[in-house]
């Protein structure tokens, strides 16, 4: 997406944040005249769209927004800027067992405890007409770029601009998204960190392999009494182009390797079934579908898509002796595992989610192979991960937590399947809905790799902690 200056970005807001300030004060006045609490929650419907996620804590364990139509009438276009702020400290050690290794092409970059550069994300939401909403999100400062750069924007139609009776029914359970956007495979990334906004995330990073991009494309839902179907259709790539490829060929003997320069649309499906047993039991259970047969180039980037970059920085990185040392904002992807499916690839993801009382369970296991476009034969990918987290409180306002996390993998350029797993305990308080305090250990080990490789029985652990504000 195109960049954006900081001042630019920040001037635009507070013009339009005026003009939505102007906007809402009418609004109460004219339909809440006498109430005076103006952080009465039933008050901000004048200042958010419809069928929206919040971003502070009642956003959590939110998935797919829901057809719930508001009570207050649409009264004309309303414009809503939010954000996410992270403040990080971190205090992590890694090492590999190989003196040898440590002293020469194999060591690790050196790291020591310290705070990290604070990320921002600013969150512009806008309800057009009635039901019809416009997002644009846009990285104000992250890991891997320190500039203001838009990670992308969508419209969702909850509601159609035409009468008649058969279109209301049909809206009523129907939902359509299109644009360049956070696609919807997988319910992992409604839990993710992503930049600034941290807030969803009870824990400090992502999954080790992290499914996460956003592709140009559409999603069409169809939700009905607690289930829920979806078909999307994507570019599979971060970026649109239309350059021609070259078939790939054998650097040493010629031949070629691929010769499909074809660029084949991802095609993702998701199944979910989502209900309230009773007022403190709630289970979900979703499966997702991701499917790319033939991309150009190293186009597909499901499991490298994220450009905001990991939480745990510089960890299990190479830094050879006598090499200039890379830049942090190089190394964005610290502690993750990139299966490298640029060219095919084939993913199942099923998660499953339980809150009964205080406690919470989220488990997720996925399966996925494919292969570069130098390759001829796939590879395999296993994953399994398991938080269980109990919050507790008047507001559920603090909670405690666990998680495991395994991935084996086949990598390209390694004969046999490696393996990563990572424990990680976690605790945080919310001061207010908008304000989180969280810190976690971590401990992360890596198995199998081959005795050359610089992860070859490497590992980290330590602590992190997290300052974050959403609303």
């Amino acid at each position: 997406m195109k960049r954006f200056t900081l001042r630019n970005t920040l001037f635009v807001a507070l013009l339009a944040a005026c003009s939505v300030t102007h906007r809402a004060e009418a609004q109460v006045t004219t339909e809440t005249q006498g109430t005076s609490d103006y952080n009465n929650p039933d008050r901000e419907v004048y200042m958010r769209p419809s069928y929206w996620r919040p971003y502070d804590q009642r956003g959590i364990n939110v998935f797919e927004t829901t057809k719930d139509r508001d009570s207050i009438p649409f009264l004309g276009p309303r414009l809503r800027f939010g954000a996410g702020f992270t403040q990080q400290f971190q205090d992590l050690e890694h090492e590999n067992p190989d003196a040898l290794n440590n002293a020469t092409s194999n060591r690790l970059y050196p790291i020591s405890a310290g705070f990290m550069t604070a990320q921002a994300n600013l969150f512009l939401d806008a309800e057009l007409s009635e039901g019809i909403r416009l997002n644009v999100t846009t990285y104000l400062s992250s890991r891997h770029h320190n500039e203001a750069w838009v990670k992308g924007g969508y419209i969702q139609f909850d509601r159609l601009p035409f009468r008649g009776q058969f279109w209301d029914n049909l809206m009523d359970l129907v939902t359509v998204k299109v644009g360049h956007m956070e696609i919807n495979y997988g319910d992992q990334h409604f839990r993710r960190s992503d930049g600034g906004h941290t807030l969803y995330n009870p824990f400090m990073e992502n999954y080790i392999v992290d499914a996460f991009a956003t592709e140009i494309g559409g999603e069409v839902y169809v939700q009905k009494a607690g289930l829920m179907g979806m078909v999307g259709v994507s570019n599979g790539m971060i970026r649109g182009n239309v350059d021609y490829v070259q078939p790939s060929v054998n650097p040493t003997t010629g031949d070629v390797i691929d010769a499909n320069t074809s660029r084949n649309p991802s095609i993702y499906l998701k199944l979910a079934a989502d209900h309230h047993i009773s007022d403190r039991i709630r289970a979900r259970l979703a499966g997702s579908y991701y499917h790319n047969n033939s991309s150009a180039g190293s186009g597909l980037t499901l499991y490298g898509g994220d450009r905001a970059g990991s939480n745990y920085h510089n960890v299990m990185e190479r830094a050879p002796v006598g090499a200039t040392l890379p830049s942090s904002t190089a190394l964005y992807t610290s502690g993750r595992l990139n299966p490298g499916f640029s060219k095919k690839i084939h993913a199942f993801q099923v998660n499953g989610f339980l809150k009964a009382y205080g406690f919470e369970f989220f488990g997720t296991y996925e399966t996925a192979n494919g292969r570069t476009k130098t390759e001829t034969a796939k590879r395999d990918m296993n994953q399994w991960a398991a938080d269980l987290i109990f919050r507790f409180g008047p507001r559920e306002q603090v909670y405690i937590g666990g998680r495991y996390n395994g991935v084996n993998a086949e990598l390209s350029g390694i004969a046999n399947e490696v393996k990563v797993s990572r424990v990680a305990a976690a605790a945080g308080w919310f001061l207010t809905r908008n304000i989180l305090l969280k810190g976690e250990y971590v401990q992360q080990e890596y198995e199998d790799f081959p005795t050359t490789d610089f992860r070859a029985g490497g590992k980290f652990n330590g602590i992190v902690i997290e300052a974050v504000v959403g609303f």
